[in-house]
């Protein structure tokens, strides 16, 4: 690649996160520096000025392109793959798919590994040769010291290139990381050493031993070794968190059957479109969203729902793509395909999530950023101290303890501390149906005090059913069902539905209803055969001037003490009875409610059901606070008083009207089989859709942040400790100095316990 600069007066490199480009491409550019006025190519490649990823000039070249972002900082995108400019970590693709990930990078790594630790050991045992027992004299020779250059030379230059080049571009980037750190402590042993071979003249006579200059080349090749086995666990480690992600894309189908007017065709799954008619087979996976036309089957969604019991699906029901189709065969209409699907969406938002930043990361942030310039500064104070103070020889100490702190100082165990523990914590959660939209919803719904759940549909089933029916006298009982389920139906509320299906389950013909009119949170009216129909509650009657309606209130007050939602029907302005509804109590909800109560949750009911309705399902259930007759629009401002009143809280709903109050929450907690717009509004959603899966996220969302606590508690300490034994801080007393070869085991073993420990959460218990 020929990379040119465009003539320009001056240059500036500053951030590289690629929000939007700080310099405008010339006409003639396909690819340019956003970052460096001047700098083009015509092909992908970095800029020569601060090593940053040239971007495509050519709008239309970087939309067909898969986006790489940077694992640790993922503000940091760009079209083609390279390292991150901040951390000089390999940058991975954003969008994950079914393939087999591309581990060309853990491949290279371990090549370099393999080949270095070779060629690393023999020096290392050389340069151990004046410990050996009566060993032969060439063991300690010039025969030795030439062994260790030859053999250390390829280790450092070639197995420890990538270190070399990450640790340039952090300079020019001046984004100073650990490999600012490690390419200055091996390159200055390493050099030390070749200078001590090649012309030991340069050094004073107090620096020579039986006529030579000490020499390092074991502590560079050992240290590019080890630091290449930390990053090959690392990568190993990063590749395994995608395994949660993968075993969900495996439960798509590769192909879909279409029919059309000549027969059925095999084509594959990325060719279905919306509106297709597709065939599902006994034993197949049902390949997109969509809604069945003819026949009827039963389903297994438990890569869903958890639940591992088929749900039986006929004519006009939903069905989602990746569900197991059990014995039947139906045909299904395509209503949501590619990335509009169910699994799709589940996929990137376990993938967005894993990439999130949580707010705790920002301490770590804001110690990298003075940690490394820090520990560069407290290396040359070493380096002048021994070189000033020390014993002879002066230099030598000098370098090799100046080394030991680049070394063990490395700030990969602070960088990996959080993402390494977000990454896998979000991954658990998908797998046990808990998906976590950011980091930053998984911190917050660790601190939550109380939460706030709707009744419909979040402790309830969400499907009413019609149960008491009293007319006044003079009133058919079947009439009065009649008429309310003809003005119901042109309603979309679940008692409505429950009202209309009552009605069918009578056997009763409903007639058309015309001149509806609806209001929320009171009633409907409309006109059924030429008389008016009001159905709603008492104050709604009562503001529509309909007379009797308080003569029923002491009936109502006694239906909705048992739990049941009660709706006056009135005939022609004046009230003809009664009809009550029951949405039937979650089987899983009592158990729920006790492991929440378990975490110290208080559980507050919101609902716009009246006063006593919501006090009898609060005692069935043992619920801390009823909050009845609540309106949609209110709930949102109930959110916010609660949090106000300094509780933090999660708001967990399924319905449109939620979504407001699911904003406003602290945290906010979408049921799966809810709408789009609650679950968008979300943070946390629950696949199986009940309160199950809020104590599965409370559990997940604490384990996390534990860990997230544990890894950056042992990167604190381990560096708060080493740096000051590998400056000398010992020797003094007990005459000890830590070797660079150990501060290298060290650093690198720093890394794997933070990996390690992380890993621990793919484990972790949900359930209980």
């Amino acid at each position: 690649m020929k990379t040119t600069e465009v003539p320009h007066e001056e240059h500036s490199c500053c951030a590289h996160e690629h929000t939007a480009p700080a310099v405008e491409p010339s006409a003639k550019a396909k690819y340019f520096c956003p970052m460096c006025a001047g700098v083009e190519s015509d092909k992908p490649g970095t800029c020569p000025k601060c090593g940053m990823a040239l971007e495509s000039a050519t709008p239309q070249l970087a939309q067909t392109k898969t986006i790489y972002t940077c694992p640790m900082h993922p503000e940091v995108e760009q079209d083609h793959p390279g390292d991150c400019p901040k951390c000089g970590m390999a940058l991975e693709p954003k969008t994950i798919t079914a393939e087999p990930e591309d581990d060309g990078e853990l491949r290279d790594m371990t090549r370099r590994l393999w080949i270095g630790g070779v060629l690393a050991l023999p020096v290392f045992l050389l340069a151990m040769g004046h410990l050996v027992p009566n060993a032969p004299h060439w063991m300690m020779g010039n025969v030795s010291r030439w062994a260790q250059f030859t053999l250390s030379t390829p280790v450092v230059i070639w197995a420890g290139w990538p270190f070399f080049v990450r640790g340039w571009r952090s300079l020019l980037s001046r984004h100073l990381n650990m490999f600012t750190l490690i390419a200055i402590g091996v390159g200055a042993a390493y050099l030390f050493s070749a200078v001590a071979m090649l012309a030991p003249g340069v050094f004073p006579e107090s620096m020579r031993h039986e006529g030579g200059v000490g020499i390092y080349f074991e502590a560079a090749a050992v240290i590019v070794v080890l630091v290449l086995l930390g990053q090959v666990l690392e990568l190993r480690a990063r590749s395994r968190t995608g395994s949660a992600i993968r075993a969900l894309l495996d439960l798509a189908p590769k192909t879909a059957r279409l029919i059309l007017d000549d027969g059925e065709h095999e084509i594959p799954l990325a060719e279905v479109q919306s509106g297709a008619r597709l065939r599902v087979r006994p034993g197949e996976k049902i390949p997109v969203d969509g809604v069945v036309l003819e026949g009827r089957s039963a389903i297994d969604e438990s890569m869903l729902t958890g639940e591992a019991m088929p749900v039986e699906k006929g004519k006009d029901e939903a069905v989602t793509g990746g569900t197991m189709n059990g014995t039947g065969s139906f045909i299904m209409e395509a209503q949501r395909v590619g990335g509009e699907t169910m699994l799709s969406r589940i996929v990137q938002m376990v993938a967005d999530a894993q990439r999130s930043r949580a707010p705790i990361q920002g301490l770590a942030d804001r110690i990298a950023a003075y940690f490394v310039p820090a520990v560069l500064l407290i290396a040359a104070l070493t380096f002048g101290l021994w070189l000033w103070v020390g014993p002879e020889p002066r230099l030598a100490y000098a370098i090799v303890n100046a080394v030991a702190v680049l070394i063990i100082a490395c700030p990969c165990a602070l960088g990996l501390a959080t993402p390494m523990s977000i990454m896998v914590g979000v991954g658990r959660g998908a797998q046990a149906g808990v998906l976590v939209k950011n980091a930053e919803a998984l911190e917050r719904l660790e601190k939550v005090t109380t939460l706030v759940v709707d009744k419909t549909g979040t402790l309830t089933e969400g499907k009413p059913r019609l149960l008491a029916v009293r007319p006044v006298a003079g009133v058919d009982a079947a009439d009065l069902v009649a008429h309310a389920a003809a003005v119901e139906q042109s309603s979309e509320h679940p008692l409505a539905s429950a009202i209309v299906t009552g009605a069918k389950e009578r056997g009763l013909t409903l007639p058309d209803a015309t001149d509806f009119t609806s209001t929320t949170g009171g009633g409907v009216r409309a006109r059924v055969g030429g008389r008016t129909v009001h159905v709603g509650t008492q104050q709604f009657l009562e503001s529509e001037k309909v007379a009797g309606a308080q003569a029923l209130a002491a009936e109502a007050e006694s239906l909705q003490r048992d739990g049941q939602t009660v709706v006056i029907v009135a005939l022609d302005e004046r009230a003809a009875g009664l009809l009550s509804v029951a949405d039937p109590i979650k089987s899983s909800t009592r158990a729920a409610i006790a492991a929440l109560h378990q975490r110290g949750l208080k559980i507050v009911m919101m609902t716009g059901d009246n006063q006593h309705t919501a006090a009898a399902v609060a005692r069935q259930i043992g619920l801390d606070r009823v909050e009845a007759g609540v309106a949609p629009g209110d709930k949102h401002a109930r959110v916010e008083a609660l949090r106000a009143s300094g509780e933090v809280v999660a708001m967990a709903g399924d319905g449109i009207n939620d979504a407001p109050a699911l904003a406003a929450a602290d945290v906010g907690i979408a049921m799966g089989t809810g709408t789009d717009v609650a679950i968008e509004s979300a943070g946390i959603t629950l696949l199986k859709g009940d309160l199950t899966g809020i104590a599965k996220a409370i559990t997940l969302s604490r384990a996390v942040m534990s860990n997230i606590r544990q890894n950056l508690f042992f990167a604190f300490i381990y560096n708060a400790l080493g740096i000051p034994i590998a400056a000398g801080l010992l020797y003094p007393i007990f005459g000890l100095l830590l070797s660079p070869i150990i501060a290298g085991a060290a650093m690198s073993l720093s890394s794997v316990s933070v990996i390690a420990n992380a890993l621990r959460l793919r484990t972790v218990k949900l359930e209980g």
